[in-house]
């Protein structure tokens, strides 16, 4: 691999971490009051909001949040630090699960906010990002754990 190609994929791998930095943390930001409060009190949403869903409260979205976006971004930060094997295909799938996370969302709400269109460029990021890292060759090894 060139110097410049080698550069070009540091970039990229810089705005993955940056990108699954800021998802994990503001997913967990958003998920973890959603389960302490479910009844959105915390956060200041009323429950009126999950009216055309199937959710009563922000317990089950709080708790999805909390771990598809927020757990999960974290794992495959990790990942991308380590260059694990695989880690642009983890880093991809991220992007599509926040993507599908905010059209589901939009879909029940049946609204669309300034943040939903910041979470779907997070996605694309991510899903860009990570198909771009498929091509990195210089991979840390098969696990998160040195040795494994």
């Amino acid at each position: 691999m060139a110097a410049g190609d080698r550069n070009n994929m540091k970039m990229v791998r810089v705005l993955a971490l940056i990108t699954l930095g800021f998802l994990g943390v503001t997913s967990l930001m958003g998920g973890i009051p959603m389960i302490l409060d479910p009844s959105g009190g915390m956060l200041h949403m009323p429950l009126s909001l999950l009216a055309h869903s199937p959710f009563h409260s922000f317990l089950i979205p709080g708790i999805v949040l909390s771990t598809a976006n927020g757990a999960l971004s974290v794992v495959v930060f990790v990942t991308a630090v380590r260059r694990v094997t695989g880690y642009g295909n983890f880093v991809a799938l991220q992007g599509f699960a926040i993507a599908g996370w905010i059209t589901v969302e939009v879909v029940l709400l049946q609204a669309v906010v300034w943040a939903h269109y910041v979470y779907w460029a997070v996605g694309l990021v991510l899903i860009v990002s990570g198909s771009v890292l498929r091509r990195d060759r210089r991979v840390g090894g098969p696990g998160l754990v040195a040795g494994v």
